[in-house]
């Protein structure tokens, strides 16, 4: 057992859970064996607490660094900021300059409010929309975070079974938040209308795309119905912005919304959110509290302008969709030389498969072991950067295909998955990340 492992051991007696996000518990990965800790990171390069060297062909960094871990423009803007002093009585002005650079980049929008999380900028978008709205009702669609507002959808049944996970107790949200918010599923517009037309909605809040893309002119319908109702209209692009535009994956569509949410790669691994949203709505921010003390520290808007300024100039997101595209058919290749049916989804730069048969966890476990044997972080889910190169996908696709053969023959019952396995199976992951 590796100094990663030891120490994971000792966390989960002092932080429950063993760390502060599910999508880094090593059981989502390699029970018992996942190296957990990193004491380094540079390009799409890991080093865990034993010196061992790692591909990051996974999830890097739970998708915020597409520029890379540890990009030399970025650290550098940061350390000047560091040895400038990153808190003072006074305001910082780069949050000045970084919601002007955002409004550039949405000119149908006019006002900002930084955090530094996206459940914390979720639900400062939902405070300001139910303030602006006059009403308290939310219709969601997606992923948002872990606040009550959210969560308290379970009151309700297991609404978020597709949408976060399945099962999930809403314990310690108040019961009386329950029937305030109200889940739909993607491309319905139907049902999204009966919640309109019933529950006194004031509020739409949903991811414009996950693993699949609107139909039907879904999006446009949407912006419609909230139109017509009086209802501010929300896009969480926590996750998918700045992936496949510059901006919001809205842009892509052609569709506008109240207010939308940048998070994860706006900063490169730094920690900087944004709601970005239209004045009259954004100014009833005015008319409720929402203050925090480290929403005012430097670093986050020092680097978000930085990667800003670097994705522009490299076309970042053109990059992590073309390599998103390569590593898509790449498994669709190996998978097809091998015999192996898998199904793919999610955008091209936030792509994962999962294979057709009938223990798939096992499979993705497998894989996460011997793929780690090869120095390799990866399982079933790549999250493109800019650092990724050819020569990067070439090995993995070498490393993986030794292990595809393995997983034929355990299809073909001459091996026995299970006995291959080092130890338990990795857990199901979020119903809609994985």
């Amino acid at each position: 057992m590796g100094k990663g492992q030891e120490l994971y051991k000792k966390a989960k007696t002092l932080i429950p859970g063993g760390t502060m996000l599910l999508s880094k518990r090593p059981e989502m990965f390699l029970p018992e064996h996942w190296p957990s800790y990193f004491s380094k990171a540079k390009g799409c390069t890991v080093w865990d607490l034993d010196g061992n060297a790692y591909k990051d062909l996974s999830i890097m960094g739970i998708g915020t660094n597409t520029l890379g871990y540890g990009h030399d423009e970025v650290d550098d803007a940061v350390m000047q900021t560091v040895k400038n002093g990153n808190m003072s009585t006074l305001n910082c002005p780069e949050e000045v300059w970084l919601a002007e650079k955002l409004i550039e980049i949405n000119p149908w929008a006019a006002m900002v409010r930084f955090a530094r999380s996206g459940g914390e900028a979720n639900a400062i978008a939902i405070r300001i929309a139910r303030a602006a709205s006059g009403k308290d009702n939310v219709a969601i669609c997606g992923y948002h975070g872990w606040h009550d507002w959210y969560l308290s959808t379970n009151h309700n049944g297991d609404g978020l079974s597709e949408h976060l996970l399945p099962g999930l107790s809403p314990n310690g949200v108040p019961k009386n938040l329950k029937n305030t918010v109200f889940p739909f599923r993607y491309n319905n517009i139907e049902e999204l209308e009966q919640i309109v037309a019933n529950e006194n909605i004031g509020v739409i809040k949903m991811e414009v795309v996950r693993n699949f893309g609107p139909e039907n002119n879904f999006l446009q319908k949407v912006r419609d119905l909230a139109t017509k109702n009086n209802i501010v209209l929300v896009f969480d692009e926590c996750t998918s912005g700045f992936r496949e535009t510059f901006g919001g994956i809205f842009k892509k569509y052609g569709i506008e919304p109240d207010i939308t949410i940048f998070g994860k790669t706006i900063g490169n691994g730094y920690a900087l959110t944004a709601v970005v949203g239209r004045q009259e709505i954004m100014e009833v921010a005015q008319t409720t509290f929402i203050s925090s003390t480290f929403w005012t520290e430097r670093i986050g808007p020092t680097a978000a302008l930085k990667t800003l300024e670097v994705m522009e100039r490299v076309k970042s997101w053109e990059i992590i969709t073309q390599t998103g595209e390569k590593m898509r058919a790449g498994w669709k290749k190996l998978a097809d030389e091998n015999g192996l049916k898998i199904s793919i989804s999610g955008i091209p730069a936030l792509s994962t498969y999962a294979f057709q048969c009938d223990n798939p966890l096992a499979y993705k476990t497998l894989i996460t072991q011997e793929m780690l044997k090869k120095r390799f972080l990866a399982s079933t889910n790549f999250y493109a950067s800019t650092a990724h190169t050819e020569t990067d996908l070439n090995a993995y696709f070498e490393a993986l295909n030794e292990v595809y053969q393995v997983i034929a023959k355990c299809e073909k019952g001459e091996l026995d998955v299970m006995k291959l396995l080092e130890g338990p199976v990795c857990h199901a992951g979020f119903a809609r990340l994985n």
